[in-house]
């Protein structure tokens, strides 16, 4: 979709990626090149929220799986429309560098950035706009981690903004036209049964089938990754919540933590910023995480079952409200 020149500058945006080391194409083993590829030739570039799961391949095939089959595959939504739902769920969990690159998306397909919630929309759809309800609030939290504030260069001047802003919108148009047939990335991952809380997906096979895949690939990096305590903390404590941002102190975080065995405490913090305020997560949280989670496969694994986790509660949670 993108020339070889205009290509070789997008990939160059991998170095935005922070705390873990971001997989270059050229060195990418056959599962990420393969990914990679999908990535540029149906989103139109290797982006960046995308390849920063490289570090642990099957994690890096469920975020495109589920971006692909909700966001960019055709489906009864139009582009804009799901692109709506992504910018504010972005908004809601504080995620600047979305809301900009679906902000950008919306101007250049003619919709209108709307800053309301989201609007009821008719039972046909909800794969569609649940799917990519979950598929962000997913993003976001790995994105608020691994990625800065903008997708723009840093500290570029007003011209260079204004001309990377419109490449990102020159290419959702292009992405948006070529709007690739479902289910062309299922067989990235083992064929897996669709989990209750997931059953919002099930009137569209495409999507139920990512999202049946993308859970059962996260969940085993997550056995891998995440202290079985952690696990056990950060469901009961997503079980009582409403969405409701923490606020910008982190008190809350001790009373929960109090119950970790002292060793596991530092990822359990991680963990529980990533699913209620990954916006709160610093270099420090991060690092001390590193004792349970040394190697950048580790960290992405643990970092993306906590961010699944909290997007299945939050996506169940608007169900019936939307329909």
């Amino acid at each position: 979709m993108a020339g070889p020149l205009l290509r070789t500058a997008l990939r160059g945006s991998l170095g935005q990626v922070r705390h873990v080391a971001p997989v270059r194409p050229a060195r990418a083993g056959a599962p990420v090149a393969r990914v990679y590829a999908e990535v540029e030739r149906e989103f139109g570039m290797l982006a960046p929220p995308v390849a920063l799961h490289a570090p642990a391949p099957a994690v890096l095939a469920a975020a495109w799986m589920m971006l692909r089959e909700t966001l960019v595959a055709a489906g009864r939504a139009d582009r804009a429309q799901k692109e709506a739902v992504a910018a504010a769920v972005s908004r809601a969990n504080a995620c600047p560098y979305c809301v900009e690159v679906h902000t950008t998306a919306i101007e250049a397909l003619g919709g209108s950035v709307g800053e309301g919630p989201l609007k009821p929309f008719p039972p046909a759809l909800a794969p569609e706009l649940v799917g990519v309800a979950a598929t962000f609030h997913y993003l976001n939290r790995m994105v608020s981690l691994f990625l800065g504030d903008s997708p723009m260069p840093p500290k570029a001047p007003p011209a260079a903004r204004r001309a990377a802003r419109a490449l990102l919108g020159r290419l959702a148009r292009q992405s948006a036209n070529a709007a690739p047939s479902p289910g062309g990335s299922l067989d990235l991952l083992p064929a897996a049964r669709l989990p209750e809380d997931l059953l919002w997906a099930a009137g569209t096979p495409s999507i139920a089938g990512a999202f049946a895949r993308a859970a059962a690939a996260v969940d085993e990096g997550g056995e891998r990754a995440v202290p079985a305590p952690v696990r056990e903390l950060v469901t009961a404590e997503l079980a009582a919540w409403d969405g409701t941002p923490p606020g910008l102190s982190r008190a809350w975080l001790e009373p929960p933590l109090s119950s970790l065995p002292p060793e596991h405490r530092a990822a359990g913090r991680l963990a529980l910023l990533t699913a209620k305020a990954a916006y709160q997560v610093d270099d420090a949280v991060v690092a001390a995480a590193r004792q349970t989670a040394p190697s950048d496969a580790r960290l992405i694994e643990l970092t993306a079952w906590t961010s699944l986790t909290a997007a299945r509660r939050l996506a169940a949670g608007t169900v019936p409200l939307s329909l």
